[in-house]
């Protein structure tokens, strides 16, 4: 039996041994795509190759792609564990042609490679083709020699492909495995049925046309390939199992997952289903993290967090209350380490992020099973026997509380839900979701392809050469539009046939500095590359004429780009401290480095202790006392890889590539501009370190002139508040500490005199109660009140009315604290959450809590007596 290693190598080798590329998976997060949350198709890294944006060094290529369908159209989420085949993440095996072979070849391999290399059966492949696609047909049919009969034509929907409503697109063909296997009355049936005797294994996209916006399609210049097998249904077919998690790749994390919660699999139905839950999110959840995502509140962050709950909720299902999940995580590093050996890097930092998740979320899930029953007693007491829609959302939304687990406890309490509520409230989000998620980076003019189309190359000698460049203009444009010159006061945007300019990237701002033609005299505020193999620099004529077609001489700022060279080095340097002193589990997240300063993002879960942050800076200053000689050359992407080369994350890269090299210490992928040797950074100073995301840190730092200023200037400061104070400057922390003390001792007591006071006013404040159908309700606003006072204040003057309602609010420091209480005997009539949620967003806030007793904040407090007085208003529509 092949195993799936063996499976995807084979493919691979291949493709290789077929003139193709091999290309490693790019990251699960897409490089500069808004249109996409995660990378869910092996195609993705090639988008711009196909779009004709991007020249590659190769025409052929091979990959096995890391995907994610947790969203948009392409969402198996739900289904995932119910069925053999959905998964969230799976691999993409796929072979890809840019204007290279297309049909005949691409049909040939497909055949070749099942038939030959993986020896399937030809009798048990049938083909599907689009409906118009004679070509196809005849291929399939006269020249690999399959008979009619076991060749399907289908319609659009089903078999022709596009990247969008307007660009490449085309039909495609599938080919699909009979399994021999069918449930009863399906012995019979064919490619047609959706009984699961067949499987699709591969799809073969022949990109041959362009759809333009009135729908017309017109024949691409060049046509070419993009396929698609997935990895787990193929080792399915290849392994002869039933399903997906009956594979190597799901088994043993099954396997393990039985073993912590005692549940053998194969013997319960609905179990199995949690099992293999378990072992699909455990893959997501260690891929995802590897890849820099960190469970959050938003975009991709909540994705992650949704599945590992998910996940958390199966396991306790399965009668699991410690966490576990976190040790199967630990295993994917291991079983899929062949492949993605980074995986072994983060192993120990994903355990730590699942685990923490793991136990914050089954306080979490046991909090909302407890409001769950609220939300079903207070139905019950009205003898309403549906479970509001909006209300199931808010625990789902707010606390994470699974859906379909709320309708299994309806049904146990012999109630029913309002599913289409709930699912208005879900479409509500996702709308919002969809207007927030508009992805970063330019966007791409239209005069920006064209010209990149017309591949005006531009020379970058600013890694030698920064002085005095000799240019030609190639191109000059003014909004929007190319243009012979630019006059005095125009601001533009030039091509150059070689420049000094760097242009913003990795991280690293772009350089400034002027540019002399003739009579002209313009100054360079940027440069960027909207396009792969497209440098623009942003002008700005102060006098003459820039035309197009003559000779320029370009200047770089030296000054502004020494300070940048010290601090891109010491990125370098600082990544690497981090590495040595955290672990191996810390990645580049995002960087900026600037003349005055650098900032770093990284993968750890955790605030760097003043321990931590100390080491950091020593190593850092010991490396630059060196003078190490920083070293660049060109090298091959693979052999770079192969020797321990960091790459940046989400980066794409050439064949070739520059590595900067500080020996016996750090070695990177990296086009940006450093110094000749560490000592010229001269000092390292960290100033300031904090959270970007959940599982994102942020270190930012200064060197050089601007670290020794910071220097000075805290040595100014503490010789000040040492004189100030009147002690020595080893004592300055615990003198500074007493201070702190005292006055957290001083405001307990201020707090506590202003609530004495205010409870000795709560007769005076009784007297403005008002009677609501009834009902004894006062609604006041009080001064000078923290949030704990209130709350206290909140309760005495309820135990006083006996029954009936209470308001308070209090402004303070541009905000509004409310709190709502109810007395017990009136929840059935009034519930202070809903009252609360009522009259929080006057204040522009929000709030929630019990039936009982609810609390709000607002950052309006200048609406804070309106909102009060419309509470009387609000609990009358609560009575009706």
């Amino acid at each position: 039996m092949m195993t799936s290693s063996e499976i995807r190598e084979d493919f691979l080798q291949y493709f290789e041994d077929h003139d193709h590329k091999r290309v490693k998976s790019s990251s699960l997060v897409p490089e500069n795509d808004p249109t996409l949350l995660f990378t869910n198709a092996g195609m993705n890294q090639f988008k711009d190759a196909f779009l004709g944006l991007e020249k590659r060094e190769y025409k052929r290529a091979t990959s096995s792609q890391k995907c994610m369908r947790v969203s948009g159209k392409h969402n198996d989420l739900e289904t995932v564990g119910r069925t053999s085949l959905h998964h969230t993440f799976f691999e993409m095996l796929g072979n890809f042609s840019f204007g290279d072979y297309f049909k005949k070849k691409a049909i040939e391999c497909a055949w070749e490679l099942c038939t030959q290399v993986y020896k399937l059966p030809a009798e048990r492949l049938s083909i599907t083709i689009y409906q118009d696609d004679d070509e196809a047909l005849a291929l399939w049919r006269d020249h690999i020699g399959i008979p009619a009969d076991r060749i399907l034509k289908l319609g659009d929907k089903e078999n022709f492909w596009a990247m969008g409503t307007t660009g490449p697109c085309g039909p495609c063909s599938e080919l699909h495995y009979d399994l021999a296997t069918s449930p009863a009355g399906h012995a019979d049936c064919s490619l047609e049925c959706d009984c699961g005797r067949f499987v699709e294994i591969w799809n073969l996209v022949f990109m041959q046309f362009n759809r333009d916006a009135s729908g017309e399609m017109k024949p691409l210049p060049s046509p070419s390939i993009d396929t698609g097998m997935g990895l787990e249904r193929l080792a399915c077919v290849l392994q002869d199992v039933q399903s997906n998690y009956d594979t190597d790749l799901f088994r043993p994390i099954i396997q393990e997952a039985s073993r912590q919660t005692g549940v053998e699999y194969g013997k319960d139905e609905k179990k199995d289903i949690s099992l293999r839950i378990l072992a699909d999110h455990s893959r997501a959840c260690a891929f995802l993290i590897n890849d820099g995502v960190a469970p959050g509140n938003e975009g991709r962050e909540y994705v992650l967090r949704k599945i590992l709950r998910r996940a958390i909720r199966h396991g306790k299902m399965l009668g699991t209350a410690k966490p576990f999940i976190y040790t199967l995580t630990s295993l994917v590093a291991s079983l899929m380490k062949d492949a993605y050996p980074e995986l072994l890097e983060t192993r120990e930092y994903a355990a730590e992020i699942v685990k923490n998740e793991e136990e914050k979320f089954s306080a979490t899930l046991d909090h909302g099973m407890a409001l769950l029953e609220e939300i079903c007693e207070r139905s019950l007491k009205k003898d309403q026997r549906v479970l509001p829609g909006k209300e199931l959302f808010r625990l789902y939304d707010t606390y994470g509380f699974p859906f379909d687990l709320a309708q299994e406890i309806a049904v146990e309490r012999h109630l029913e839900v309002d599913e289409r509520g709930f699912y208005a409230e879900m479409e509500k989000q996702r709308e919002r979701a969809r207007v927030s998620w508009k992805g970063a980076g330019r966007e791409i003019e239209p005069i920006y392809q064209e010209l990149a189309r017309q591949e005006l190359q531009t020379e970058f000698t600013g890694y030698t050469q920064l002085s005095d460049v000799s240019s030609r203009t190639l191109a000059i444009l003014r909004e929007n539009q190319l243009v012979q010159e630019l006059t005095e006061g125009q601001t533009g945007e030039i091509v150059l046939d070689q420049t000094p300019f760097y242009a913003e990237a990795g991280g690293q701002v772009a350089d400034t500095g002027t540019i002399r033609s003739g009579d002209a005299r313009a100054s360079v505020e940027d440069v960027y590359s909207p396009i792969a193999g497209l440098r623009l620099h942003k002008v700005k004529v102060h006098s003459g004429r820039l035309r197009k077609d003559e000779t320029a001489l370009c200047n770089v700022s030296l000054e502004e780009r020494t300070h940048t060279a010290r601090n891109h080095t010491a990125t370098h340097l600082l990544h690497a401290a981090l590495r040595e002193v955290l672990g191996e589990h810390v990645k580049q997240a995002g960087s900026l480095v600037a003349p005055g300063r650098l900032r770093f993002d990284f993968t750890h879960y955790k605030p760097l202790t003043s321990r931590e942050s100390r080491q950091i800076e020593e190593l850092v200053n010991r490396k630059i006392r060196n003078n190490i000689q920083v070293q660049t050359q060109i090298r091959d992407l693979d052999d770079a890889l192969q020797e321990g080369a960091m790459a940046l994350f989400g980066e794409k890269y050439q064949s070739q590539v520059r590595v900067v090299k500080i020996p016996g210490f750090s070695m990177e992928l990296c086009g940006g501009t450093h110094v000749s040797r560490t000592g010229e950074i001269a000092l390292f100073k960290i100033v300031s370190e904090n959270s970007v995301s959940a599982g994102v840190r942020r270190v930012e730092a200064m060197t050089g002139e601007n670290a020794l200023s910071r220097f000075l200037d805290d040595e100014a400061l503490l010789g000040e508040l040492s004189g100030d104070l009147k002690v020595g400057r080893a004592e300055l922390g615990k003198a500074v500490q007493k201070i702190l003390q005292e006055l957290k001792e001083m405001h307990k007591q201020l707090d506590q005199l202003q609530l004495k006071l205010a409870q000795e006013k709560s007769s005076d404040i009784l007297q403005e109660v008002r009677e609501v159908n009834g009902v004894k309700v006062l609604s006041k606003k009080v001064e000078n009140l923290d949030r704990n006072s209130l709350r206290q204040l909140a309760d005495e003057l309820k135990n006083r009315l006996k029954t009936g309602v209470v308001v308070l609010g209090t402004p303070g420091e541009g905000k509004v604290s409310l709190v709502a209480m109810v007395t017990s005997d009136l929840t059935d009539k009034i519930n202070a959450h809903e009252l609360i949620g009522k009259i929080a967003p006057l204040v522009n806030g929000g709030g929630g809590g019990k039936p009982d007793m609810a609390e709000a904040g607002g950052k309006d407090p200048s609406r804070l007596s309106e909102a009060l007085e419309q509470t009387y208003q609000f609990v009358g529509e609560l009575l009706g």
